[in-house]
């Protein structure tokens, strides 16, 4: 039987791997996507630092336009004073100070600072909530200065900032990791499960589908092959592709877009595997009850894309509402990004996937046991 079902695993993966559409959807559409999606996710999600904020001060506008410029500095922009108006618009941050401003708000006359940002993307709102903290802490330290009657200066202004505070706030991340995963460190994982179930739930689903409808299957239910041989060797094929699909973009990630895949590789490993498996054996069932290729193929691409979507392949699970949290739970798309999250972006040690191992390994069983009892020749 084991002999019957390696020969027609070799075989039947020679095929799958053969023919275009698994080509195109393996080995290219991937890559396509990594970067697509990474290159978005990554600009969106990116750090308000890692571009400068351009400060525009006429040179009389005082001590306060320094205070503000160090209190911008101190919740981690770069601050870039410019020294004229071409340099100052090139810039995609932007804060003008007015000329006058420390004359003018010390003797209580309204200013404005104008904040220019150039895109509206994520980050935008987070932008000038910070800025605008930024002005009010001034205004409230200038108000407690002024309330023990002494007059403002910076000598008075580096005093206050020195005085420890009745009130503090600790703020630090809940894991290991210190920033979220964002970019390509989100969207190869993501992308990787998403395509493995879409190849698999199509062209491994829908050739199934084919041989019935065209009496291959009929044919080797006359051959000396055992129905536990056929299961297994079609089965042990999807397994081959998955495989090799898995490992391809793992290696794209790695050398294309810099991902790094952590520290415990091997298990990393086994738990994209027992995914596959369980992909496979899904798959197996979707072409073993499907009835025309249309049919096949129009669920197979539902099915991978809905799982993907509520798994948390296309975003941070974390940002989807409470109800779709906890359906990524029984699903296979959110139990292996939930465990490669934990792997490779948060430094957990092997221990905390074996639950995640183990309800992959156990589901992936269970649709190969019920494929075995239900398996159609025609």
């Amino acid at each position: 039987m084991l002999r019957d079902a390696l020969y027609l695993a070799g075989m039947e993966s020679r095929y799958l791997l053969t023919r275009r559409e698994t080509i195109i959807w393996t080995f290219v559409m991937p890559v396509v996507f990594f970067y697509f999606i990474g290159t978005i996710t990554g600009h969106n999600s990116s750090s308000t630092t890692r571009d400068p904020l351009a400060i525009s001060a006429a040179s009389d506008a005082g001590f306060l336009a320094d205070q503000l410029a160090q209190r911008l500095g101190a919740d981690d922009y770069r601050v870039v004073r410019t020294r004229s108006p071409e340099e100052f618009l090139s810039y995609g941050r932007r804060l003008e100070i007015p000329a006058g401003f420390t004359d003018s708000v010390l003797a209580g006359h309204p200013m404005k600072v104008k904040f220019t940002r150039t895109g509206d993307d994520l980050d935008t709102s987070y932008d000038q909530i910070r800025v605008a903290r930024a002005v009010y802490t001034l205004l409230a330290d200038l108000q407690t200065i002024r309330a023990t009657d002494a007059d403002p200066t910076p000598e008075r202004f580096a005093e206050l900032a020195a005085t420890p505070r009745k009130l503090t706030l600790d703020v630090h991340s809940a894991g290991r990791r210190v920033e979220a995963p964002t970019g390509f460190e989100q969207s190869v994982p993501g992308i990787l499960v998403m395509f493995t179930m879409l190849v698999l739930f199509t062209s491994g689903a829908v050739t199934l589908t084919i041989e019935r409808n065209t009496g291959i299957l009929r044919r080797l239910a006359s051959s000396p092959m055992s129905r536990g041989a056929v299961v297994l060797g079609k089965w042990g094929a999807r397994m081959v592709v998955g495989g090799i699909q898995i490992a391809f973009a793992m290696l794209a990630g790695r050398i294309l877009f810099h991902v790094h895949w952590g520290p415990n590789l091997a298990v990393v490993l086994l738990v994209l595997l027992a995914y596959g498996a369980l992909a496979a054996s899904l798959a197996m069932l979707l072409g073993n009850f499907g009835r025309t290729e249309g049919q096949v193929i129009g669920l197979g691409v539902i099915l991978s894309n809905l799982m993907a979507g509520l798994g948390g392949c296309w975003w941070p699970i974390e940002v989807t509402p409470p109800w779709a949290q906890k359906a990524a739970v029984f699903l296979p798309t959110g139990l292996t990004m939930n465990a490669l999250h934990k792997l490779v972006n948060f430094g957990a040690p092997p221990a905390d996937v074996v639950p995640h191992l183990v309800a992959l390994t156990l589901a992936a069983a269970l649709a190969l046991y019920a494929l075995s009892r239900t398996f159609r020749f025609q």
